[in-house]
């Protein structure tokens, strides 16, 4: 079960709604750039987020707002454990406006996440992955204690995916 809202400090976390393509699409953006330098085709997004939007099997996104004003959001994505006979659900996509950094956005967000798995005995954990410079945000997820493991990711693009 998915808790549908939480309210701290003025902060409202929510799932997020078909209304919030262009902010996410737009975040997802500005993260991609500044984590990676990647510039992502822009209608490829949009059409990502939407996807997901419409369709609750392939995840859901989460929305922190102030004064109706998005200010962070982040997707969560699941995979199956046949080891843990459990669901993992891998958080992606973090963004949190610059000017909102550093004052626990993410840790209210991450909270939401765990509270809304907490009644739903087949999520077995919470996985994300990071850039290895990203050292700020390795810090906060140890911080609310998540811990490196010894996994490296691959990929293989398709071409029309990407830049």
């Amino acid at each position: 079960m998915i808790i549908t809202k939480t309210i701290h400090k003025k902060i409202v976390i929510r799932l997020a709604e078909i209304r919030d393509v262009l902010v996410i699409t737009q975040f997802n953006q500005a993260m991609a750039f500044e984590t990676e330098k990647k510039e992502l085709i822009p209608k490829v997004v949009s059409k990502g987020v939407t996807k997901i939007l419409k369709n609750s099997n392939f995840g859901f996104y989460v929305i922190a707002e102030r004064n109706k004003e998005v200010i962070g959001s982040l997707m969560v994505t699941t995979e199956w454990s046949d080891w843990r006979n459990g669901m993992f659900w891998w958080i992606q996509s973090v963004y949190i406006k610059p000017d909102e950094r550093r004052k626990k956005i993410y840790t209210q967000l991450y909270n939401f996440v765990k509270e809304s798995a907490k009644n739903n005995p087949s999520i077995c954990g919470f996985r994300l992955y990071v850039e290895n410079e990203n050292i700020l945000a390795k810090n906060t997820y140890e911080a609310l204690g998540m811990m490196e493991t010894g996994y490296r990711i691959y990929e293989e693009l398709k071409p029309e995916t990407h830049k």
